[in-house]
């Protein structure tokens, strides 16, 4: 299998793609050059290439001019069909065309046996030929379906059906005909070809997709797949394929912008999608996307990210960690943001050094109490913004005085679980150093020593009013409609609250920069930029 070669780079160091490599993905943005690319890829595979489009096969009629201008193996080969009277030159799409030649060529497979073989062998099996070939694959992606011969066509028909329901081609779906397509096109692709393919997962359900281009890749070992294409089903699939991204086109120079991803490189939905967005900074964050307070707020706070919701925090630490290893592929910067919960000190400076930005608040809408952003939809909606932001911070010091025993517990078991975690994954020789290491872990952890810790500093915290230290420790999902901060603005729930809040951050006034403000500084940032830092006021304090 020869080797294939790359267009010209931007870069001074030109990417070569593995020795030995048969299958290629190239993906990219829309109008990042990914069309070109393969084309001139194709080109530069001369007589090699063999380009296939399911959407140009089924729906680009051709005229016999544009046939005998073609480059395509199959249109030629149509037309010398044509040439020879063996068919019609009515036919204008490519699958119709493919399927006559199937028949035609079924036609003079048998004549020229018949002809070589009269008298010698009657009985003797007739030597497969490329119908019986891909009837065979269609059966082995449909086995519920059967190719019928009638009167020189092809049928359709389903296993036990009654030969009088069989149908013609011209019946399929949409995705039967891109499947008959492929089988019957590679059957005629040459020896060793550099087969081009352009979205192969259109008209396709993943399940069939995955499971025509493995059979395809089966069938045909000895030519390149070379595959342009946005779908991350398709795209992960193709385990051993090299993977190219196309970032851009520079068409003065002719010349590209891309990298191979690294070998091995798990391709997830998220890397996927931030790769193939706009071409900006990522932020993983967690939320539903929709839903969560978090979508709501962090794409207006920094508006100069993509802003990609994935769920729960663990997700956005893997998928930041991921993305920041390949770094040197998509050369893109990228962040995350995980609430800080119950994390202590040590945690949350891990994290940060991990470009997981924690905010000095103990959850997201605890950001929505901060000082600033309550002053700011005081003013908006026209109340008296001392007197909206004094008598939320009296409830929730006084709650959080009235919860301190409970909150100080759930740290506890925090910090609990946090150290046997890293505890238990030490390494151990026999099961008896096991043992005696978990005998030993209760007086390590002195649960009773943090939780009595945690309740001194919590009660310092609640006696000398300190607001901002409570909302850093205070986890409690029914603070935000608790503390009455929507009625004390006017307004009717903490939803309305929330949109008023979005409401104010889209206007982009002097309320929306407070708001901005107050919520970078929580996460110790000056900036819409978080690789710009400063230090929290008590960010570093000692939670031991």
């Amino acid at each position: 299998m020869k080797t294939l070669s790359l267009p010209p780079a931007v870069s001074d160091r030109q990417p070569t793609l593995p020795p030995d490599n048969s299958t290629v993905v190239i993906i990219g943005a829309n109008g990042a050059g990914k069309s070109r690319f393969a084309a001139r890829m194709a080109r530069d595979a001369g007589e090699r290439a063999y380009t296939l489009s399911a959407l140009k096969a089924l729906y680009q009629p051709q005229t016999i001019a544009q046939v005998n201008e073609s480059a395509s193996i199959i249109d030629r080969r149509y037309t010398e069909a044509i040439a020879t009277g063996m068919t019609s030159p009515e036919l204008t799409s490519q699958l119709d065309r493919l399927l006559t030649l199937l028949m035609r060529d079924e036609m003079l497979n048998l004549i020229y046996y018949k002809l070589s073989r009269t008298g010698a062998h009657p009985d003797e099996q007739l030597p497969s030929t490329p119908l019986d070939s891909v009837i065979a694959t269609w059966q082995h992606i449909f086995p519920d379906n059967k190719i019928l011969i009638s009167s020189g066509s092809l049928l359709f028909n389903r296993v036990g059906s009654d030969n009088s329901d069989a149908y013609t081609p011209v019946k399929l779906s949409a995705g039967e005909k891109a499947v008959i397509y492929y089988i019957a096109a590679l059957t005629y692709a040459p020896q060793g070809a550099a087969v081009f393919v352009d979205s192969p997962e259109m008209f396709l359900h993943p399940t069939v997709m995955q499971s025509l281009w493995n059979r395809l890749a089966q069938l045909r070992p000895d030519c390149n797949f070379i595959f342009t294409t946005h779908d991350l089903d398709f795209a992960t699939s193709r385990q051993d394929a090299a993977v190219i991204w196309v970032r851009s086109f520079d068409a003065s120079a002719t010349r590209w912008d891309y990298a191979i991803l690294p070998a091995k490189t798990p391709l997830t939905e998220e890397i996927f999608s931030a790769i193939m967005g706009p071409r900006k900074p990522v932020m993983f964050i967690e939320g539903d996307g929709k839903n969560s307070i978090d979508s709501k707020l962090y794409p207006l706070i920094f508006p100069d990210f993509t802003i990609r919701a994935l769920g729960s925090c663990n997700k956005v630490i893997e998928a930041t960690r991921t993305f920041n290893d390949l770094n040197s592929f998509h050369k893109l910067d990228s962040y995350g943001i995980v609430d800080r919960d119950r994390r202590d000190v040590k945690e949350v400076e891990y994290l940060r050094g991990k470009k997981i930005m924690v905010p000095e608040v103990a959850e997201v809408e605890n950001i929505l109490l901060l000082e600033g952003v309550i002053r700011a939809v005081a003013r908006y909606c026209g109340k008296n913004h001392d007197r909206v932001f004094g008598r939320v911070k009296r409830y929730i010091i006084s709650q959080f005085g009235i919860e301190i025993r409970t909150q100080a517990l759930l740290h506890t078991r925090h910090r609990v679980k946090r150290i046997v975690e890293c505890r238990i994954d030490g390494r151990f020789n026999s099961i008896a150093m096991l043992e005696n290491h978990l005998r030993s872990l209760p007086t390590e952890i002195n649960a009773r020593g943090m939780y009595d810790n945690f309740c001194a500093r919590f009660k310092k915290m609640h006696n000398s009013g300190d607001y901002a230290a409570i909302l850093r420790v205070y986890n409690q999902k029914a603070m935000l409609p608790g503390c009455n901060v929507a009625g004390l603005c006017g307004l009717h729930n903490k939803d309305e609250y929330i949109a008023t809040i979005t409401k104010i951050l889209r206007l982009n006034g002097p309320d929306a920069e407070s708001i901005r403000t107050a919520v970078r500084r929580c996460f110790c940032i000056h900036s819409s930029r978080p690789d710009i830092m400063i230090p929290a006021d008590e960010s570093t304090e000692d939670m031991d």
